[in-house]
């Protein structure tokens, strides 16, 4: 299972016919959390002429957006479409706009709106989330020196190491690629170590 989401917050600022429009973007996990952004950015551009935003998540399945005055489809729907097209989620955008005095028309609006927020979810850069496991291999010495490259097999990380009498390796990988891991782990070491899974949870493995 996974999903495409941003990495993290961005802003970004375009002028079309010396209007200025600022995009926002955030990773969010609820409708809840997406509103409190919107509300944050309407309150620091109280001035603006317009707040446009979108936000999808995926708790309830839930997609919002507001043309904030400009002609309906010209302005949110635009912005929807930025994450809706390549599917992305847990993500909320705001693009305000400072009117310049030139009006832009309808096909005007769609551009100036859409290219802000395509540009905003490019700066906060956009990831693939997997579900992934987050397992302990309890190795001997000898054996860890190939831990690496058995995670770089399988997509997996390397998150923290224990040295002790033995090596403890915490690592995480993506669920679908857990029976690879172990049929790895239980090859190299004739059966000696296996992988023991202590968790689980979404996990960034790569870009899009």
């Amino acid at each position: 299972m996974e999903y495409k989401t941003i990495e993290h917050a961005s802003v970004c600022e375009l002028e079309f016919k010396r209007s200025r429009f600022i995009g926002y973007a955030r990773p969010v996990h609820s409708a809840e959390e997406a509103t409190e952004f919107i509300n944050d950015i309407r309150a620091k551009h109280r001035d603006a002429t317009h707040n446009v935003y979108a936000y999808r998540v995926r708790k309830d399945n839930m997609s919002r957006y507001s043309d904030d005055g400009e002609p309906s489809g010209t302005a949110g729907l635009p912005v929807l479409e930025v994450l809706s097209k390549p599917d992305i989620t847990d993500c909320a955008i705001v693009v305000t706009r400072y009117f310049g005095g030139t009006l832009l028309g309808t096909g005007g609006l769609v551009k100036a709106y859409g290219e802000t927020a395509s540009l905003a979810v490019s700066e906060g850069e956009r990831i693939i989330m997997s579900l992934c496991a987050h397992v302990k291999i309890s190795c001997d010495y000898g054996f860890y020196g190939r831990i690496p490259a058995i995670a770089a097999q399988c997509s997996g990380s390397v998150d923290d190491t224990v040295f002790s009498d033995g090596v403890e390796v915490y690592m995480t990988v993506p669920k679908d690629a857990l029976p690879a891991l172990q049929h790895q782990l239980t090859e190299l070491s004739c059966g000696r170590f296996t992988a023991e899974i202590t968790g689980e949870g979404y996990s960034s493995t790569g870009y899009f």
